[in-house]
This record gives C-alpha cells, structure tokens and sequence, in this order.
C-alpha cells in the first residue's frame, strides 16, 4: 500500500499488484482479500481495485465515496439525476440510489450497500458533464445546469416532480441561464423548455429578461405540452392551463406545497387558475 501511494496512485490492477509483490498469482490474491477485509482496496470492477491512502483513514471508501467506486462500471458516462443533485446540496433527500448515465446500455449493478442504475441517453443528451474531486479520485458528474434539466426531463430519477422543483429553486441561485438555454439549444426539445420555464416562474428563480426570452424562443420550438399525468388521465383538482408557456400543469396546487416559492403570491402574469403548483410525479411530452 505505502509503494501505490507513494508513486500517487488511487487505483491499481490484479496484475500491478503481483507484479509489485513478485509472487505467485495465488499469494497475490491472498494478499489482495486480506486488504480488502481489512478496508485498504474496494473493487472498482473485474481485476480492478480502488486504494484507500493510509492518510485518509479506512472509512475514505465508504458511503461517501460510493460514487468513485460507481465511475467504474462504465467508459464513458457520468453520475448524474438524483445522484448528482444530492452531490451539489440542491436536494435533502437521502438517495440509496446511484444513477450512472450512459449511452451504452448495460444492466444494473450492486456497489455497496446502494444499486447503481444505468441510465441510456442518446447522443444528443449525453454532455454537461465534468470532473469532480471525490476525496481525491476524479468522478465525471453532470454539472448544476445539465442536472437540473435531467431532473426536469425524467422527473423519477430524481424524486418526483415536487422534489424536481426545489432542486430547480435551489440550483438557480448559482445557475448559468446562459449555459442552460446553450444546454436546451443542444437538446432540441421545445416542450422540455416550455415546463423549465414554467417552473422557473414557479419557484420565482431570477431569470434575466434576455434569457427569459430566448427560453420562450426555444420553447415555442413546439406545440403546446403538458405537466404531470397525460391529460387523457385528468387530476381533479388540477392547475390546468397556463397560457405563458403553454403547458398543461395536471397536479394539484398541493404537491408543491413544500417546494421553495410555492406559497405567497404568484409569480406576474399568472391567471388565478395557474396558481403556482407543481410538477406531478412525471413529466412528459
């Protein structure tokens, strides 16, 4: 362990490890299960393994390190949704859930005592990503913007569309609005800018009169759409239609209750029936 570190590695392979032991492969096996009991190596994948300096103690890999060990089960990708929403502090929910976004498709896997789940996107959703430091191993995790549009995008990974909203309300505080709407632009989805914007106005984030505009250009990229169930499945008691962002809101006032501007006045320009609610459970076109 003392010869890894010392050259600074955080990871090694089975075949490094014989090698630097200079046994037999059975010896070096031997050794590697013993480090693993004793909390010194985490198997990252097959023949590969995650070291715990010896400065940092033996809890570096633990719960709060699952994401280095979660970066390991697929080339490329990154932690992303729900994941990286509690990774920025936009949401207090406790996630057992590690949500790895890819665009290879592979099968869950277990990584500690949390499920990491593979999310497939297509080529034109997978970017807004970039390297963290996660106690000193390098994790690619999307950024706040590219978060909280996932967040808006698939709703269930991120728990729920009530949860969607105040990860929305607390990532605009250091949100770039220019780098989102770059972000939409990207996508190429009028109706995923249209309940952006209508959640923005929902949780009154501080949106800039330019970008406000170019969100309503983007957003007119697409007929009207709708927020919550499909329609065909009406919530009694819905918001119903708000005539700015065209978007049918069929959730209740209620579900949003807890997110941040979802009491007191509402935002301008806002019809009594488009009281500020809330994203349902999901959030489709």
């Amino acid at each position: 362990m003392l010869a890894l570190t010392e050259g600074r590695r955080r990871e090694a392979t089975r075949a490094e490890i014989v090698r630097l032991l200079g046994g037999s492969d059975k010896a070096a096996d031997n050794v590697i299960e013993s480090l693993r009991r004793k909390g010194w190596l985490e198997r990252a994948t097959w023949g590969e393994y995650l070291l715990v300096p010896p400065e940092q103690g033996l809890d570096a890999l633990g719960d709060s390190n699952l994401l280095a060990r979660a970066s390991r089960i697929a080339d490329p990708y990154y932690i992303g949704f729900g994941t990286a929403a509690a990774h920025y502090g936009l949401t207090t929910q406790h996630r057992s859930m590690i949500f790895v976004v890819t665009p290879v498709r592979l099968r869950p896997r277990e990584v500690g005592e949390s499920r990491a789940r593979i999310v497939t996107l297509s080529d034109n959703k997978f970017f807004g990503f970039e390297p963290v430091d996660v106690l000193g191993y390098k994790v690619m995790i999307s950024d706040r913007e590219k978060t909280a549009i996932d967040c808006i995008d698939r709703p269930a990974l991120s728990g729920g569309g009530g949860e969607v909203a105040t990860i929305l309300a607390t990532a605009s505080h250091r949100f770039d609005w220019n780098k989102a709407a770059g972000y939409l632009e990207r996508i190429n989805s009028g109706a995923l800018a249209r309940r952006l914007g209508w959640l923005v106005d929902h949780v009154k984030a501080d949106l800039p009169p330019e970008d406000r505009d170019r969100l309503l250009r983007l957003a007119a990229r697409s007929r009207k759409t709708y927020l919550g169930p499909d329609p065909a499945r009406a919530v009694e008691g819905a918001i119903g239609y708000d005539e700015t962002w065209r978007v049918f809101v069929n959730v209740k006032l209620e579900e949003l209750q807890a997110a941040p501007g979802s009491a007191g006045a509402r935002p301008s320009g806002r019809t009594p029936s488009d009281a500020d609610a809330g994203a349902g459970t999901a959030l489709r076109r």
